[in-house]
């Protein structure tokens, strides 16, 4: 958290975030696109946003240390590196492995990555952790959501695996935390998306004055399918930029460094295998835990 000085007064918000955490100006602007800067507790996403003296600007610090280890995030050195050195290379994040069968992987999703079609997403870091260079992500989670993601090691098991995603036989279920007090022990929020049936069951699994845990199980697989049911009933999903709170009053609100939904358990009939089942479970990464423990949840 810094405060904008006489000095800084009609600066854009991208120079004043590059300047005071010595990032890039692609950097801070990504932090700014990615809804993760405030400016006197209101969220906001536009770069050229003019600063006022006085005007206080807060980015979890998570943010900033993930932005800042973001090859070419970091402003330039004041020495140019010698004439034909080599760049540095990209060291790709290691991503844990929570079942595996000869057709299907089970990966922890990381949060702040992809899941697929991108030269840094986890397809493409197992293809190389795994040597196994025809992997293929059968579905898909938001950039910022952890946790269970089903990859195919073959094309045949990819479209296989795609049309048991299209039935209802996939039994997923995902922690979250959201804002406010959930006043139902357990809920179904059937509504549609995009002109589609869309089914959540929240079960409240406890609860602060400002926050609850949650535990939901989707029956569909809309786009954004719980952050949006979520938002729609006033409960919004903590730290979600997109669906979340604009305007907070509470400081810790702007602490939490992404959306807080984690893709807790994955299960489904094995299409290769007759009469099998696919199964994974991811526990709750520490991030969670500790926004868990923020606002009064967990230990």
């Amino acid at each position: 958290m810094f405060t904008v000085a006489k000095s800084e007064a009609g600066k854009s918000l991208q120079d004043l975030l590059a300047a005071r955490c010595g990032l890039s100006r692609r950097a801070a602007k990504a932090i700014i696109d990615g809804r993760s800067a405030w400016v006197n507790r209101n969220c906001t996403w536009i770069a050229h946003h003019a600063l006022r003296t006085g005007d206080v600007v807060e980015v979890p610090r998570a943010v900033v240390s993930a932005a800042k280890r973001q090859p070419g995030s970091a402003k330039p050195a004041a020495a140019a590196a010698p004439k034909g050195a080599a760049a540095p290379s990209l060291e790709l994040r290691h991503v844990r492995v929570l079942a595996e069968t000869p057709d299907f992987v089970i990966a922890d999703k990381p949060a702040g990555v992809v899941s697929c079609a991108d030269p840094k997403s986890v397809e493409m870091i197992l293809r190389l952790q795994l040597k196994i260079p025809t992997l293929e992500a059968v579905h898909r989670l938001d950039r910022d959501t952890t946790g269970c993601l089903l990859l195919a090691k073959t094309h045949a098991a990819f479209l296989a695996a795609v049309e048991v995603f299209k039935t209802r036989r996939v039994k997923k279920t995902y922690a979250a935390i959201c804002a406010g007090k959930f006043p139902f022990p357990h809920q179904t929020i059937n509504q549609e998306l995009d002109g589609k049936p869309a089914v959540s069951h929240v079960t409240r699994e406890t609860t602060s004055p400002d926050a609850s845990f949650l535990k939901v199980r989707i029956e569909t697989g809309r786009t954004n399918q719980i952050r949006r049911h979520l938002a729609s009933v006033r409960f919004p999903i903590l730290g979600d930029r997109t669906f979340g709170l604009k305007s907070v009053r509470d400081p810790r609100l702007m602490q939490v460094p992404r959306q807080m939904l984690h893709a807790a358990s994955l299960e489904l009939p094995d299409p290769m295998v007759k009469g099998g089942t696919l199964k994974g479970h991811s526990p709750l990464p520490a991030d969670f835990r500790s926004c868990l423990k923020l606002f009064g949840m967990g230990k």
